[in-house]
């Protein structure tokens, strides 16, 4: 319920400045599969993570050039190895500072998150500054770009 409510403000903060009815239903269904991704990502269900990135997806990390959904996947298959070993925990996953900006059918979303993990029993916090791309695929939001630079 907390979600659903918090959900509710942040549409209604991004739209307070005149959003048509139709932009409203995409910030919506947009913030619901970045909300639904992020929890995939969190819980490693590369099937969830699969379906919501497009098959040309970019991915570059604050220390890696950019690199396709292949690779991408790669590296989710073995921290999910990890974590099904319990080798590492994914404790926690927050994004916050989030701002939305709607171009037809293609998002641009910047924010923050807010890791908390723990490998071989040290746990880490981490933030990283993020920019995503999201494309509304027949009224399925998808990732289809990811950047990020971590906070020190």
């Amino acid at each position: 319920m907390k979600s659903n409510i918090s959900l509710l403000v942040l549409v209604m903060m991004f739209c307070w400045s005149g959003c048509t009815e139709h932009e409203t239903r995409d910030k919506e269904g947009l913030l619901l599969a970045i909300e639904a991704f992020n929890k995939a990502f969190q819980e490693s269900d590369l099937v969830t993570l699969d379906a919501m990135t497009t098959e040309n997806y970019r991915h570059t990390n604050g220390n890696s050039k950019s690199f396709g959904k292949e690779d991408w996947f790669s590296y989710l298959e073995k921290r999910d190895a990890r974590i099904q070993s319990g080798s590492l925990e994914v404790m926690g996953y927050q994004m916050d500072e989030m701002e939305v900006e709607l171009y037809g059918n293609t998002a641009i979303v910047t924010g923050r998150i807010i890791v908390v993990q723990a490998e071989h029993g040290e746990t880490q916090t981490n933030a990283y500054r993020i920019t995503n791309i999201w494309i509304n695929d027949d009224g399925n939001w998808k990732r289809a770009g990811f950047h990020d630079g971590k906070i020190e």
